[in-house]
Protein backbone atom coordinates (compact mmCIF):
# COMPACT_ATOMS: atom_id res chain seq x y z
CA UNK A 1 0.00 0.00 0.00
CA UNK A 2 1.21 3.53 -0.63
CA UNK A 3 1.81 6.16 1.60
CA UNK A 4 -0.86 8.98 2.14
CA UNK A 5 0.03 12.29 4.19
CA UNK A 6 -2.84 12.69 6.13
CA UNK A 7 -4.04 16.25 8.57
CA UNK A 8 -5.95 16.14 11.68
CA UNK A 9 -8.67 19.15 12.05
CA UNK A 10 -9.57 19.09 15.64
CA UNK A 11 -6.28 18.17 16.88
CA UNK A 12 -6.26 19.22 19.98
CA UNK A 13 -9.22 17.94 21.54
CA UNK A 14 -10.40 14.47 23.07
CA UNK A 15 -10.60 12.63 19.91
CA UNK A 16 -7.91 14.63 18.07
CA UNK A 17 -5.41 13.58 20.55
CA UNK A 18 -6.90 9.96 20.11
CA UNK A 19 -5.76 10.40 16.10
CA UNK A 20 -2.11 11.80 17.17
CA UNK A 21 -1.28 8.47 18.87
CA UNK A 22 -3.58 6.04 16.78
CA UNK A 23 -1.52 8.06 13.28
CA UNK A 24 1.90 8.56 14.71
CA UNK A 25 3.29 4.96 13.80
CA UNK A 26 0.52 3.94 11.24
CA UNK A 27 2.25 1.74 8.54
CA UNK A 28 0.47 3.61 5.70
CA UNK A 29 -0.51 6.96 7.07
CA UNK A 30 1.93 10.05 7.69
CA UNK A 31 0.89 13.37 10.05
CA UNK A 32 2.09 16.54 8.05
CA UNK A 33 -0.77 18.99 9.05
CA UNK A 34 -2.78 19.88 12.30
CA UNK A 35 -5.32 22.11 12.74
CA UNK A 36 -7.54 23.53 15.59
CA UNK A 37 -9.47 26.78 16.20
CA UNK A 38 -8.01 30.36 16.13
CA UNK A 39 -6.86 29.99 19.30
CA UNK A 40 -4.46 27.41 19.02
CA UNK A 41 -3.14 28.53 15.58
CA UNK A 42 0.32 29.35 15.62
CA UNK A 43 1.45 27.22 18.81
CA UNK A 44 3.33 24.16 18.79
CA UNK A 45 0.90 20.85 19.41
CA UNK A 46 2.37 20.39 22.46
CA UNK A 47 1.43 24.31 23.57
CA UNK A 48 -2.10 23.70 22.14
CA UNK A 49 -3.36 21.56 24.14
CA UNK A 50 -0.86 21.96 27.01
CA UNK A 51 -2.83 20.73 30.46
CA UNK A 52 -5.46 19.57 28.49
CA UNK A 53 -3.53 16.23 27.53
CA UNK A 54 -6.06 13.63 28.12
CA UNK A 55 -4.50 10.47 27.25
CA UNK A 56 -2.66 7.75 29.21
CA UNK A 57 0.27 7.35 26.40
CA UNK A 58 2.57 10.51 26.13
CA UNK A 59 1.99 12.76 23.06
CA UNK A 60 3.83 11.55 19.95
CA UNK A 61 7.68 13.01 20.10
CA UNK A 62 7.19 13.73 16.20
CA UNK A 63 4.20 15.89 16.97
CA UNK A 64 4.96 17.51 19.82
CA UNK A 65 6.75 20.77 18.12
CA UNK A 66 4.55 20.77 14.77
CA UNK A 67 2.31 24.06 14.49
CA UNK A 68 -1.32 23.81 14.97
CA UNK A 69 -3.01 26.08 11.97
CA UNK A 70 -6.39 27.43 11.66
CA UNK A 71 -8.52 25.18 10.49
CA UNK A 72 -10.23 27.78 8.26
CA UNK A 73 -8.34 30.34 7.92
CA UNK A 74 -5.36 28.18 6.59
CA UNK A 75 -7.50 25.53 4.51
CA UNK A 76 -5.39 26.20 1.30
CA UNK A 77 -2.10 25.64 3.05
CA UNK A 78 -3.09 22.45 4.74
CA UNK A 79 -4.62 21.06 1.88
CA UNK A 80 -1.33 21.30 -0.35
CA UNK A 81 -0.04 19.21 2.49
CA UNK A 82 -2.21 16.59 2.60
CA UNK A 83 -4.01 13.94 0.50
CA UNK A 84 -6.68 13.88 2.95
CA UNK A 85 -8.26 14.79 6.44
CA UNK A 86 -9.40 13.16 10.00
CA UNK A 87 -11.97 15.90 11.23
CA UNK A 88 -13.09 16.03 14.52
CA UNK A 89 -13.53 19.33 15.78
CA UNK A 90 -15.62 21.18 17.98
CA UNK A 91 -17.96 23.52 16.67
CA UNK A 92 -21.67 24.06 15.50
CA UNK A 93 -23.52 21.23 13.14
CA UNK A 94 -23.78 24.09 10.69
CA UNK A 95 -20.58 25.20 10.80
CA UNK A 96 -18.97 21.79 10.53
CA UNK A 97 -21.22 21.26 8.04
CA UNK A 98 -19.88 24.46 5.37
CA UNK A 99 -16.00 23.44 7.15
CA UNK A 100 -16.30 19.95 5.25
CA UNK A 101 -17.82 20.55 2.21
CA UNK A 102 -15.52 23.46 2.09
CA UNK A 103 -12.14 20.73 2.32
CA UNK A 104 -13.96 18.44 -0.03
CA UNK A 105 -14.63 21.51 -2.29
CA UNK A 106 -10.93 22.06 -2.09
CA UNK A 107 -10.46 18.46 -3.58
CA UNK A 108 -9.71 16.69 -0.64
CA UNK A 109 -10.84 14.28 0.62
CA UNK A 110 -12.32 14.21 4.54
CA UNK A 111 -13.06 11.58 6.91
CA UNK A 112 -15.35 12.98 9.48
CA UNK A 113 -15.69 11.61 13.16
CA UNK A 114 -18.37 14.71 13.63
CA UNK A 115 -22.03 14.09 13.45
CA UNK A 116 -23.50 16.94 11.30
CA UNK A 117 -23.14 14.98 7.76
CA UNK A 118 -24.72 11.76 8.99
CA UNK A 119 -27.88 12.58 7.94
CA UNK A 120 -26.95 14.21 4.50
CA UNK A 121 -28.21 11.78 2.09
CA UNK A 122 -25.31 11.27 -0.11
CA UNK A 123 -22.26 11.06 2.64
CA UNK A 124 -21.34 7.75 3.32
CA UNK A 125 -21.81 6.88 6.95
CA UNK A 126 -20.25 3.58 7.80
CA UNK A 127 -19.07 0.80 9.81
CA UNK A 128 -16.18 -0.89 8.01
CA UNK A 129 -17.27 -4.41 8.70
CA UNK A 130 -20.91 -3.96 8.35
CA UNK A 131 -22.18 -1.54 5.77
CA UNK A 132 -18.73 -0.52 3.01
CA UNK A 133 -20.76 -1.14 -0.03
CA UNK A 134 -22.28 2.27 1.18
CA UNK A 135 -19.01 3.81 -0.41
CA UNK A 136 -20.99 3.66 -3.81
CA UNK A 137 -22.73 6.65 -2.69
CA UNK A 138 -19.43 8.95 -3.13
CA UNK A 139 -19.50 9.13 -6.59
CA UNK A 140 -22.64 11.06 -6.68
CA UNK A 141 -21.68 13.23 -3.78
CA UNK A 142 -18.73 14.33 -6.07
CA UNK A 143 -21.87 15.35 -8.93
CA UNK A 144 -23.19 17.35 -6.04
CA UNK A 145 -20.05 19.12 -4.69
CA UNK A 146 -18.23 19.43 -8.37
CA UNK A 147 -15.11 17.54 -7.54
CA UNK A 148 -12.86 14.91 -8.55
CA UNK A 149 -11.72 13.80 -5.65
CA UNK A 150 -12.98 15.42 -2.80
CA UNK A 151 -15.88 14.25 -0.75
CA UNK A 152 -17.03 13.76 2.84
CA UNK A 153 -17.59 10.19 4.67
CA UNK A 154 -18.21 9.94 8.24
CA UNK A 155 -18.36 7.20 11.21
CA UNK A 156 -21.46 6.88 13.27
CA UNK A 157 -22.31 7.61 16.95
CA UNK A 158 -19.66 6.18 19.32
CA UNK A 159 -22.45 4.46 21.03
CA UNK A 160 -23.56 2.14 18.15
CA UNK A 161 -20.05 0.25 17.51
CA UNK A 162 -21.62 -1.78 20.67
CA UNK A 163 -24.44 -3.41 19.72
CA UNK A 164 -25.11 -2.60 16.04
CA UNK A 165 -22.19 -4.98 15.14
CA UNK A 166 -23.76 -7.81 17.06
CA UNK A 167 -27.39 -6.97 15.34
CA UNK A 168 -26.24 -6.90 11.76
CA UNK A 169 -25.33 -10.69 11.02
CA UNK A 170 -28.79 -11.39 13.17
CA UNK A 171 -30.38 -9.55 10.96
CA UNK A 172 -29.37 -10.97 7.59
CA UNK A 173 -30.19 -14.36 8.61
CA UNK A 174 -33.26 -14.15 10.96
CA UNK A 175 -34.31 -10.96 10.51
CA UNK A 176 -34.58 -8.27 13.73
CA UNK A 177 -37.44 -7.09 14.38
CA UNK A 178 -37.64 -4.51 17.11
CA UNK A 179 -34.67 -3.95 19.31
CA UNK A 180 -34.48 -2.20 22.77
CA UNK A 181 -31.25 -0.83 24.18
CA UNK A 182 -29.98 0.79 26.91
CA UNK A 183 -26.48 2.31 26.65
CA UNK A 184 -24.04 3.09 29.60
CA UNK A 185 -21.83 5.85 28.03
CA UNK A 186 -18.13 6.75 29.88
CA UNK A 187 -17.38 9.85 30.15
CA UNK A 188 -14.96 10.31 27.89
CA UNK A 189 -17.53 10.51 25.09
CA UNK A 190 -17.91 13.83 26.31
CA UNK A 191 -14.75 14.68 26.17
CA UNK A 192 -14.06 14.59 29.80
CA UNK A 193 -11.93 13.15 32.38
CA UNK A 194 -12.49 12.91 36.13
CA UNK A 195 -10.25 15.24 36.49
CA UNK A 196 -12.26 17.48 34.53
CA UNK A 197 -15.90 16.36 35.21
CA UNK A 198 -15.16 15.69 39.24
CA UNK A 199 -19.04 15.57 39.51
CA UNK A 200 -18.97 12.43 37.60
CA UNK A 201 -17.24 10.59 40.27
CA UNK A 202 -20.16 8.30 41.88
CA UNK A 203 -22.40 9.18 40.08
CA UNK A 204 -24.80 8.46 37.15
CA UNK A 205 -26.78 11.07 34.71
CA UNK A 206 -29.74 9.41 33.14
CA UNK A 207 -29.83 11.96 30.22
CA UNK A 208 -27.05 12.53 27.02
CA UNK A 209 -28.17 15.30 24.94
CA UNK A 210 -29.27 13.69 21.06
CA UNK A 211 -27.81 10.40 22.23
CA UNK A 212 -31.10 8.69 22.19
CA UNK A 213 -32.33 9.98 18.79
CA UNK A 214 -28.71 8.97 17.22
CA UNK A 215 -29.45 5.51 18.76
CA UNK A 216 -32.86 5.12 17.15
CA UNK A 217 -32.27 6.77 13.98
CA UNK A 218 -28.55 5.76 12.89
CA UNK A 219 -28.86 2.46 12.66
CA UNK A 220 -31.57 2.54 9.80
CA UNK A 221 -29.22 4.63 7.35
CA UNK A 222 -26.69 1.55 8.25
CA UNK A 223 -29.26 -0.69 7.41
CA UNK A 224 -30.30 1.41 4.35
CA UNK A 225 -29.08 1.19 0.66
CA UNK A 226 -27.53 3.24 -2.15
CA UNK A 227 -30.53 4.19 -4.66
CA UNK A 228 -30.47 7.24 -7.29
CA UNK A 229 -27.56 8.76 -5.77
CA UNK A 230 -28.65 8.84 -1.90
CA UNK A 231 -28.55 6.42 1.34
CA UNK A 232 -32.41 5.69 1.56
CA UNK A 233 -33.16 5.00 5.32
CA UNK A 234 -34.49 1.30 6.36
CA UNK A 235 -37.78 0.67 7.49
CA UNK A 236 -36.72 -1.88 9.84
CA UNK A 237 -35.55 -3.15 12.50
CA UNK A 238 -37.48 -0.42 15.10
CA UNK A 239 -35.01 0.95 17.55
CA UNK A 240 -35.68 2.55 20.97
CA UNK A 241 -33.31 3.36 23.39
CA UNK A 242 -32.21 5.26 26.51
CA UNK A 243 -28.53 6.64 27.31
CA UNK A 244 -26.72 7.04 30.73
CA UNK A 245 -23.76 8.36 31.32
CA UNK A 246 -21.59 6.71 33.80
CA UNK A 247 -18.58 6.83 35.71
CA UNK A 248 -16.22 5.23 33.36
CA UNK A 249 -13.16 6.77 31.81
CA UNK A 250 -13.60 5.21 28.36
CA UNK A 251 -15.63 2.07 27.01
CA UNK A 252 -19.91 2.54 25.92
CA UNK A 253 -21.70 -0.44 27.23
CA UNK A 254 -25.26 -1.38 25.75
CA UNK A 255 -28.16 -4.07 27.35
CA UNK A 256 -29.85 -5.36 24.05
CA UNK A 257 -33.33 -6.94 23.96
CA UNK A 258 -33.99 -7.61 20.65
CA UNK A 259 -37.04 -9.81 19.01
CA UNK A 260 -36.57 -11.63 16.07
CA UNK A 261 -39.08 -12.29 12.25
CA UNK A 262 -37.09 -16.17 12.26
CA UNK A 263 -36.07 -16.92 16.44
CA UNK A 264 -32.66 -18.45 16.06
CA UNK A 265 -31.45 -20.81 18.41
CA UNK A 266 -29.18 -19.55 21.32
CA UNK A 267 -26.13 -21.30 19.39
CA UNK A 268 -27.09 -20.32 15.97
CA UNK A 269 -26.89 -16.58 17.53
CA UNK A 270 -23.59 -17.58 18.92
CA UNK A 271 -22.13 -19.28 15.74
CA UNK A 272 -23.13 -16.66 13.70
CA UNK A 273 -21.26 -14.22 16.27
CA UNK A 274 -18.62 -16.29 15.83
CA UNK A 275 -17.95 -16.19 12.39
CA UNK A 276 -18.86 -12.80 11.17
CA UNK A 277 -16.06 -10.93 9.41
CA UNK A 278 -16.35 -8.04 6.83
CA UNK A 279 -14.22 -6.43 4.39
CA UNK A 280 -11.31 -5.30 6.84
CA UNK A 281 -10.52 -8.70 8.37
CA UNK A 282 -10.74 -9.66 4.56
CA UNK A 283 -8.24 -7.55 3.60
CA UNK A 284 -6.12 -7.24 6.25
CA UNK A 285 -6.55 -3.67 7.16
CA UNK A 286 -4.19 -2.62 9.97
CA UNK A 287 -6.76 -1.36 12.46
CA UNK A 288 -8.83 -4.07 11.56
CA UNK A 289 -9.36 -6.57 14.68
CA UNK A 290 -8.79 -10.16 13.51
CA UNK A 291 -12.26 -11.99 15.97
CA UNK A 292 -14.15 -9.31 15.31
CA UNK A 293 -17.29 -9.90 18.50
CA UNK A 294 -15.76 -11.69 21.20
CA UNK A 295 -18.55 -13.95 23.46
CA UNK A 296 -17.63 -14.36 26.89
CA UNK A 297 -19.51 -16.65 28.78
CA UNK A 298 -18.97 -15.69 31.94
CA UNK A 299 -21.88 -14.68 34.00
CA UNK A 300 -19.62 -11.40 35.09
CA UNK A 301 -18.02 -10.90 31.25
CA UNK A 302 -17.80 -8.39 29.75
CA UNK A 303 -15.99 -5.94 32.00
CA UNK A 304 -15.52 -3.07 30.92
CA UNK A 305 -11.88 -2.56 32.61
CA UNK A 306 -10.58 -6.13 31.58
CA UNK A 307 -11.97 -6.08 27.63
CA UNK A 308 -11.87 -2.97 26.19
CA UNK A 309 -8.24 -2.61 24.73
CA UNK A 310 -8.81 -5.98 23.43
CA UNK A 311 -7.33 -6.09 19.81
CA UNK A 312 -5.97 -1.86 19.76
CA UNK A 313 -9.71 -1.15 21.06
CA UNK A 314 -11.49 -2.56 18.19
CA UNK A 315 -13.44 -5.56 18.87
CA UNK A 316 -16.92 -5.63 19.94
CA UNK A 317 -17.45 -8.04 22.84
CA UNK A 318 -21.01 -9.64 24.16
CA UNK A 319 -21.96 -11.57 27.01
CA UNK A 320 -25.11 -12.99 28.75
CA UNK A 321 -27.15 -14.16 26.06
CA UNK A 322 -30.03 -15.76 26.98
CA UNK A 323 -33.65 -16.07 26.24
CA UNK A 324 -35.91 -12.51 27.78
CA UNK A 325 -39.69 -12.97 28.92
CA UNK A 326 -40.79 -9.97 26.57
CA UNK A 327 -38.56 -10.41 23.79
CA UNK A 328 -36.46 -13.19 22.05
CA UNK A 329 -32.92 -12.72 23.80
CA UNK A 330 -31.04 -10.30 25.97
CA UNK A 331 -27.47 -9.73 25.66
CA UNK A 332 -24.66 -6.95 26.54
CA UNK A 333 -22.35 -5.71 24.21
CA UNK A 334 -19.22 -3.03 25.05
CA UNK A 335 -17.03 -1.74 22.78
CA UNK A 336 -14.19 0.78 23.25
CA UNK A 337 -15.94 4.38 22.34
CA UNK A 338 -12.98 6.35 21.61
CA UNK A 339 -10.87 3.15 19.71
CA UNK A 340 -13.80 1.36 17.64
CA UNK A 341 -16.61 4.13 18.43
CA UNK A 342 -14.13 7.21 17.33
CA UNK A 343 -10.60 7.74 16.35
CA UNK A 344 -9.91 4.71 15.70
CA UNK A 345 -13.46 3.73 13.93
CA UNK A 346 -12.31 7.06 11.40
CA UNK A 347 -9.01 5.19 10.47
CA UNK A 348 -10.27 1.80 9.84
CA UNK A 349 -12.76 3.72 7.62
CA UNK A 350 -9.93 5.47 6.01
CA UNK A 351 -7.86 2.18 5.75
CA UNK A 352 -11.10 1.20 4.13
CA UNK A 353 -11.20 3.76 1.48
CA UNK A 354 -7.64 3.69 0.84
CA UNK A 355 -7.63 -0.14 0.09
CA UNK A 356 -10.94 0.89 -2.23
CA UNK A 357 -9.11 3.54 -4.55
CA UNK A 358 -10.87 6.42 -3.01
CA UNK A 359 -7.75 8.55 -1.88
CA UNK A 360 -5.90 7.90 -4.98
Amino acid sequence: MKKYNVGIIGATGMVGQRFSLLLCDHPWFNVTALAASPRSAGKTFEEAVGSRWAMKDAMPENLKNMIVQDAVADIDDIVSKVDFVFCAVDMKKDEIKALEEEYAKHECPVVSNNSAHRFTADVPMIIPEINPNHTDVIEAQKKRLGTKRGFIAVKSNCSLQSYVPALYPLDEKFGVDKCLVCTYQAISGAGKTFERWPEMIDNVIPFIGGEEEKSEKEPLKIWGEVKDGEIKLADSPKFTAQCLRVPVSDGHMAAVFVSFKNKPSKEEVLSVWKSFAGVPQELELPHAPKQFIHYYEEDNMPQTNLCRDLEGGMAIHAGRLREDSQYDYKFVCLSHNTLRGAAGGAVLLAELLCAKGFMD
